[in-house]
């Protein structure tokens, strides 16, 4: 019998208010139970989808000040602890498994076609950046600390200063240096419209990510999609950006790197709590994915947050 995850996958149909340019967002426990911040003594409460693997078509940049998991960001996978800030564009999607409670900030926004903005010339670089953003863009250095004392002084303003500090933020993102930003996904991603293929493919990766530390095998993930053997190898590739076992696999190896930091359980129980069954193959994947050992990568993230 095929059991469905509790968690359920979606495409988010966000609608900015009247008016509005954008939209900021701020939790203080759950990704899932949200507040849109209107003001300063304003707000409105909203359902959130953070802690499902979902898409939308605005751009967003989502800071965690609290909290610390998994994320999925297109077809890229890794471990992200507080202070994370990351551009997701329009119609990629990502999604955060996260360990316990966390808070943070998220500003989304739309430019469309007919959006006043591109009137004016020095948009231009605005194009550039969306187009980057669609391969998920991980910010560092000082263009992720001017972008988050940006976002947290929103919180505090309205009227023009709040539309200001909004544009000063976007010149930040447009202008980051190279060595501010780490592209995320191997290629540009967009998941837009939402046709059954799409619909079948999401509730598969939902299934994976519910599922992992047991075993995951493709006849059930075929009766799940309903989608011939060739089929859902062909349209799993195309909107997750690789293989099922891969996606499998990948999911399996970051909860093991969770574990090795966090843990002195002995590495052999990691890998078989987290689906591996043959350690001879875990320690090759292990190897081949991060370039060292499990042991040497143990060791190596404890001296770093020592």
């Amino acid at each position: 019998m095929l059991i469905m995850p509790a968690m359920q996958q979606r495409r988010e149909d966000i609608r900015l208010g009247t008016g509005q340019t954008f939209r900021l967002l701020r939790w203080g426990r759950s990704v899932n139970r949200v507040e849109v911040v209107l003001a300063p003594d304003k707000t409105v409460p909203l359902q959130g989808y953070g802690d499902h693997w979902h898409y939308h078509r605005e751009t967003e940049l989502a800071l965690f000040q609290r909290g610390s998991g998994t994320r999925f960001v297109a077809d890229r996978i890794e471990l992200f602890d507080h202070g994370d800030l990351v551009l997701i564009g329009a119609n990629v999607p990502h999604y955060w498994h996260l360990r316990g409670n966390s808070a943070g900030l998220a500003l989304q926004w739309d430019f469309p076609l007919e959006h006043g903005i591109w009137s004016f010339n020095e948009a231009a670089s605005l194009r550039v950046l969306a187009e980057s953003a669609r391969r998920g863009l991980y910010l560092h250095g000082a263009t992720a600390d001017s972008s988050r004392r940006l976002m947290e002084q929103l919180a505090a303003l309205t009227g023009l200063p709040r539309l200001a500090a909004f544009l000063k933020l976007l010149a930040v993102l447009a202008e980051a240096p190279a060595r501010d930003v780490r592209r995320l996904a191997v290629r540009p991603f967009s998941l837009s419209g939402t046709d059954e293929q799409q619909e079948a493919v999401r509730r598969a990766v939902s299934y994976i990510i519910a599922n992992y530390r047991e075993p995951v095998r493709l006849p059930e993930l075929l009766q799940l999609s309903g989608m011939s053997r060739a089929t859902f190898a062909r349209q799993f590739h195309r909107h997750a950006g690789k293989s099922f076992s891969t996606f499998l696999n990948q999911v399996r190896l970051q909860a093991v790197c969770r574990a090795l930091r966090d843990t002195t359980e002995p590495i052999s129980s990691i890998a078989l709590s987290n689906g591996f069954n043959q350690l001879s193959f875990f320690n090759r994947l292990f190897r081949r994915e991060f370039g060292i050992s499990p042991s040497d990568y143990r060791v190596r993230k404890r001296v770093k947050t020592a």
